[in-house]
């Protein structure tokens, strides 16, 4: 269970801080909430969630030691790329729906790689797979750098640069 003050990675919504713990009744059930805000939400979005919610991912965020060990993981290769856009697109989204990060850090990798081969083509990615890549970035490297002390920027660059590298090596000569 978390505690007022702590942070937690909330599904959708990313990164959210705990702001209460209450009792709350809704259609006659009362049940324990977390009252959490998303850090990086504009405005004063609040959203209350059940401690015992099962429909939404809660987790704590990584130790040290797991952030380093996830950010070498992109070193390695990615998922499987899947070529029809729209069932590549559900299979993607069902991954990073799971909150398994270091199953999100292989789509990361495999979707920041094309970019970069498409790039090199002078092409784009389709949009739902730039929508993705920016929506799971933008969560998975808060969290790095939150747990690294760092900030996002710096971890992008370390990202950029295994993801980089690893395109060499697949490169023939």
């Amino acid at each position: 269970m978390f505690s007022i003050g702590d942070f937690m990675i909330y599904s959708a919504h990313g990164i959210c801080k705990v702001d209460d713990i209450c009792e709350k009744t809704v259609s006659g059930i009362t049940k324990t909430y977390y009252v959490l805000h998303p850090i990086d939400s504009i405005g004063h979005l609040t959203i209350s969630s059940p401690v015992d919610n099962d429909k939404v991912a809660m987790l704590e965020l990584m130790s040290k030691e797991e952030a380093n060990e996830l950010l070498e993981s992109f070193q390695y290769p990615g998922v499987k790329w899947i070529e029809n856009p729209n069932f590549r697109y559900r299979q993607y989204n069902d991954i990073v729906n799971t909150g398994n990060r270091k199953e999100i850090a292989k789509v990361v990798k495999t979707l920041m790689q094309k970019k970069l081969d498409a790039e090199l083509h002078g092409k784009k990615l389709y949009e739902s797979d730039r929508k993705l890549l920016e929506h799971i970035q933008h969560v998975l490297f808060k969290e790095l750098a939150i747990s690294l002390e760092t900030t996002v920027e710096k971890v992008h660059d370390i990202v950029i640069q295994f993801v980089k590298q690893s395109t060499k090596k697949r490169m023939p000569l």
